[in-house]
């Protein structure tokens, strides 16, 4: 309950800091309407969403502004099973007026069967252009029309680390993948696990596996490729996914190699996963998770300090012609029903304004690259913020991308695989099946 207190006394200090820099920042004014439209006056948006917890608090903190000048109230409806509950919904005549989609793959599937209006004729696309890259339009694009934009972003691929932990063990950060598998396997050879890795996440159990082949995959045989596999011209049964599988295999398969082993990484929430690292002494040195795990590590060690106590570098390479690539995840939001309020609120949300709320208040990413860095609270956010501007090649999160079905069976192999590494032949054989009948 203390900390539950504290959080919600530095995102309300958060939100009054917003305000004021708002004011102080050229180019952050947010237009909630299009030019010549009449203004609504009150009534209801519904928004349905994943978000919980402390992004619950901030989305709460970041729709009082927008209800006070509008006189709109956003009705708030949270389901961690967003894809069965909105597909339910949608196919019973009864969506919400905005939602979280679960992926850009399920996001296709609305657009094509007519559930999802075409933004280019709600949002200012002159300022849009102007605040979001042509990559971010594009993964919000099906058959050339606009039909999602990203709420909030995370980079994926992030190795997180303890500094004093490596330090005390006389490790160096490494620079590739061979470096990482001799500094993992000299910690085994002297009784020490060094990754930590939890796969629980309820009814998506498993996605944190999905983050591991993507990173390996993207680095292995690049990003063309990679939107082969998510497209579905890569069979799950060849020999370069085949090899994908194996080099996870190396570290969750390995024994000593992950902290708990097996029953560890199957039962253990991914928020919580990253605790082994900063136990005293730890139990782990080593933990892979996108940019937003710092939120959890501090509810979990409110103590720590960003940069000093905790830190990160990137995925690490194995093809140096893709060094420069990073996958990216993130929410991205939709509008199911054509009204003044949806369209007033769809269009704050893509603000500069509104999207300093999540990078203030939870460290997220903002695809709005008019967010300033000044909202980044931390050097770690700041530092996250900048490698995914500076980025040359950024792809998205290639099970999202998949129809939902093959999400679906790539997160329910993941964990099979943890539990059975010996069926890996089997596994791939029935992905592949589903790939057949999914594209």
């Amino acid at each position: 309950m203390k900390n539950r207190l504290k959080t919600a006394g530095i995102i309300t200090a958060t939100a009054l800091v917003i305000t004021a820099l708002l004011l102080l920042i050229p180019g952050q004014e947010c237009t909630l309407y299009a030019a010549g439209e009449k203004v609504p006056v009150g009534g209801t948006v519904t928004v349905l969403a994943v978000w919980g917890g402390q992004e619950l608090d901030v989305f709460n903190e970041m729709v009082k502004p927008f209800e006070e000048q509008t006189g709109i109230r956003v009705q708030y409806e949270g389901s961690r099973d967003i894809n069965a509950i909105l597909t339910t919904r949608v196919q019973a005549g009864n969506p919400p007026d905005i939602a979280v989609l679960p992926g850009p793959g399920k996001m296709a599937e609305f657009a094509r069967a007519g559930n999802l209006v075409n933004l280019e004729g709600v949002l200012d696309m002159e300022q849009i252009r102007k605040d979001y890259a042509e990559g971010w339009l594009e993964m919000g694009t099906v058959d050339g029309k606009l039909v999602g934009m990203f709420m909030k972003v995370a980079i994926k691929g992030l190795v997180w680390y303890n500094p004093r932990a490596l330090e005390n063990e006389g490790i160096e950060i490494p620079s590739n993948s061979d470096q990482m598998r001799a500094i993992s396997q000299n910690l085994v050879n002297r009784g020490k696990n060094p990754w930590s890795i939890g796969l629980e996440s309820g009814a998506a159990s498993g996605w944190v596996g999905t983050d591991w082949l993507e990173n390996i995959f993207l680095r292995m045989h690049g990003p063309e490729r990679y939107k082969d596999w998510y497209e579905g011209r890569l069979s799950w049964t060849s020999r370069e996914m085949k090899s994908v599988w194996e080099t996870w295999g190396q570290i969750v398969n390995s024994p000593g190699m992950v902290y708990g082993g097996k029953q560890y990484m199957l039962s253990t929430n991914f928020g919580q996963a990253a605790a082994p690292l900063f136990y005293d002494p730890p139990q782990a040195y080593f933990h892979m998770q996108a940019s937003f795990i710092q939120s959890f590590i501090l509810d979990q060690f409110p103590d720590l300090k960003p940069g000093e106590d905790f830190n990160f570098f990137g995925f690490p390479v194995i093809e140096q012609k893709y060094s420069k690539a990073i996958e990216a995840g993130g929410d991205l939001v939709g509008v199911f029903k054509d009204t003044p309020q949806a369209r007033s609120f769809i269009r704050y949300l893509t603000t500069p304004e509104a999207q300093s709320y999540w990078t203030s208040g939870t460290g997220a990413l903002s695809a709005n690259r008019n967010v300033s860095l000044v909202f980044y609270p931390d050097v770690l956010s700041k530092e996250a913020a900048n490698i995914l501007q500076k980025a040359e090649m950024v792809v998205f999160d290639a099970s999202d991308m998949m129809p939902g079905e093959m999400n679906n069976a790539f997160w329910s192999a993941i964990m099979s695989y943890v539990e059975n590494p010996s069926n890996l032949d089997s596994i791939l054989s029935q992905l592949e099946r589903v790939r057949r009948r999914a594209y």
